[in-house]
């Protein structure tokens, strides 16, 4: 059986409230301040926020999360991931900037990413940055680097067995399907058990059992597999 390991790519978008914490409770709580409405405006401050962890431990979902209630709250966003080659300009209308994936910035995304942060400052806005290494280890120019390092700082932890059945559950619960515990120890013991994985697994097999009007069952899970 091969395994998947896919990005996160939910059909309905990342969200914060669908975010299983577990043990990085601390980091929601922190983020949902932050992109929360007008009400909790008096607790935020303009320090900025990074977060760092193995792969697969969330910190793309969160960062997707916290731009879309950003957006759903009318506010602009700037977004740089080491995707993007050519990072736009910084705009004095964003609410905030989001980097993900700073530990694998070229030279040119450091820059910018430099001028974003500056920029940030100046204008009093909240700065969000995820990368796979703590602050003091990133292969980045300096000055960046410190700058990462000097507000809150979060360390995602990875999901324990018992917590990754719990986000199948949930995200089971969520769309309104059922996995029965034989379906679950299926999933976890043959695909990739990194949060977006399991997300997106999740994602890919309600699809599939909606287009074939069938259940989720072991069978079917083969079947979608034989079916790419």
């Amino acid at each position: 059986m091969k395994q998947l390991a896919l990005d996160i790519g939910l059909a309905s978008g990342p969200t914060l409230d669908r975010f299983f914490a577990g043990p990085n409770e601390a980091a929601l709580r922190h983020l949902e301040i932050w992109a929360g409405d007008g009400s909790s405006q008096d607790l935020r401050s303009p320090v900025p926020t990074y977060l760092w962890g193995d792969s697969g431990c969330g910190k793309t979902y969160l960062l997707k999360a916290v731009q879309a209630a950003l957006r759903d709250h009318g506010a602009r966003v700037g977004w740089m991931d080491a995707s993007m080659h050519e990072p736009p300009e910084y705009e004095e209308s964003w609410a905030a900037v989001l980097m993900d994936e700073v530990h694998l910035y070229t030279a040119t995304q450091q820059h910018m990413a430099f001028n974003w942060f500056v920029n940030a400052h100046a204008h009093q806005r909240w700065v969000l940055a995820a990368g796979e290494l703590p602050p003091a280890d990133l292969k980045l120019r300096e000055d960046l680097r410190t700058r990462l390092g000097w507000g809150h700082v979060f360390h995602l932890q990875l999901l324990s067995e018992p917590e990754r059945r719990a986000v199948l559950r949930q995200e089971a619960d969520a769309r309104g399907i059922f996995l029965s515990d034989e379906v679950m120890d299926f999933m976890l013991n043959r695909f990739s058990r990194d949060l977006g994985s399991l997300m997106q697994l999740i994602d890919q097999l309600d699809g599939f059992a909606l287009r074939t009007q069938r259940a989720i069952t072991i069978p079917l899970i083969k079947a979608m597999l034989e079916s790419e």
